[in-house]
């Protein structure tokens, strides 16, 4: 009796302490300072106990060089943003605060032609050292988007894996932590990766688990699916998260290194005709942009709460993909609602990934205007044994 208590109990911490251990990494985009009205962020409204890492995004890759992309906003003689972000490990000490290089706006040219060269590959690594040291980062997110693609060459496989060697090895004796943002699906991440190499370099791996679908498709289709349709066929059935982790660890990533991407934003569309508007339905354009990110073809959580508040928006539930999508007049959006992030950290904990990424923390409701403040990282943290 005495032996089976204890291993009752030795189970439980042991299922606790699986459970706390996950990831919950959150990017932040700086640019989010400059959005007007209840979309504009500060820093310090961060809540740091509800993430275990914070990524700072971004700055550049200018030859050998880290450049500082907006100095106004970055720089302790202005907005002090990197000041700011690393200071909030006063609220949780434990946080790992780091910094992304790279981002879709930085093309896949810059990071090519710097892996590609030995010598500046060493010396952008010592100067990722120094960065890092003097503003008190923990550590380096690759956001190279993407190898082999975008004007990038075929070498830029092979040359990934040393690039997160190269930086791996100068950082091993600075107890930083090196991270990459990746393609997930298989139609992309085929043509950039070579998974098993880069994974032994690589304390995690962010799987962006969004923008399967958008209006460049020319028809409505799903943000971030959790799963594929019965309807689906072809290439659709790989556009989704359980296929695209099925293929990264198929393909060598260690199930705990690999981090799940959850978007805080969905993707919208403008319908050719309102009253066809099922997943599929032809798009002339991008959706309407919203009034904070003001970016037509997505719309922030935050936005899309708001607007389902104040509107008569039907919500449609799509059972078999996991995820919901809304319709007003000629607009259509797809997005993930609370029980679309609950089942993907419940899906996180079935498949003993390492945890779970948003992208980004500005964009979720993290003035409460819909509720309670932060309502995604919540729901993240309460599937996975945080809070």
């Amino acid at each position: 009796m005495r032996f089976i208590i204890l291993y009752a109990a030795i189970s439980l911490v042991l299922t606790i302490t699986a459970a706390s251990s996950k990831k919950i990494v959150c990017y932040f985009g700086a640019w989010s300072v400059y959005r007007p009205g209840n979309g504009k962020f500060d820093i310090n409204e961060i809540d740091p106990t509800l993430c275990t890492h914070l990524i700072y995004s971004f700055v550049g890759v200018d030859g050998k060089d880290v450049k500082v992309l907006d100095t106004w906003s970055d720089l302790p003689e202005n907005l002090n943003g990197f000041g700011k972000f690393v200071s909030l490990r006063k609220k949780n000490p434990s946080i790992k605060i780091m910094v992304a290089v790279g981002g879709w706006n930085a093309g896949s040219v810059p990071f090519s032609q710097m892996a590609g060269d030995p010598v500046q590959r060493k010396a952008f690594a010592q100067n990722v050292v120094m960065f890092l040291k003097k503003y008190q980062f923990d550590g380096l997110d690759i956001d190279w988007e993407y190898p082999a693609q975008r004007g990038g060459s075929q070498e830029d496989i092979k040359n990934y894996v040393k690039l997160a060697r190269t930086l791996k090895k100068a950082f091993s004796q600075h107890g930083y932590l090196l991270s990459a943002a990746v393609a997930a699906p298989e139609s992309s991440a085929s043509k950039s990766y070579n998974i098993a190499e880069m994974s032994k370099y690589l304390d995690f791996i962010n799987l962006m688990e969004y923008d399967f679908h958008g209006p460049w498709d020319g028809h409505t289709g799903m943000n971030a699916p959790l799963s594929a349709s019965s309807s689906d066929s072809g290439n659709e059935l790989k556009l989704n998260i359980k296929a695209s982790v099925n293929y990264w660890v198929k393909n060598g990533a260690p199930r705990e290194k690999l981090i799940l991407g959850i978007p805080t934003y969905g993707k919208s569309f403008t319908l050719s005709n309102p009253r066809n508007k099922g997943v599929g339905a032809p798009a002339t354009s991008p959706g309407t942009a919203g009034p904070y990110t003001r970016e037509a073809g997505m719309l922030g959580y935050n936005e899309i709460c708001e607007m389902h508040k104040a509107n008569d928006w039907e919500i449609h539930q799509d059972k078999e993909r996991g995820v919901p999508y809304a319709v007003k007049g000629n607009q259509w959006v797809s997005f993930d609602d609370i029980s679309a992030i609950i089942a993907k950290a419940k899906f996180v904990k079935q498949e003993n990934l390492g945890g779970a990424m948003i992208w980004s923390i500005e964009t979720d409701d993290f003035k409460g205007i819909c509720g309670k403040r932060y309502p995604i990282l919540k729901a993240l943290n309460s599937i996975l044994g945080r809070v």
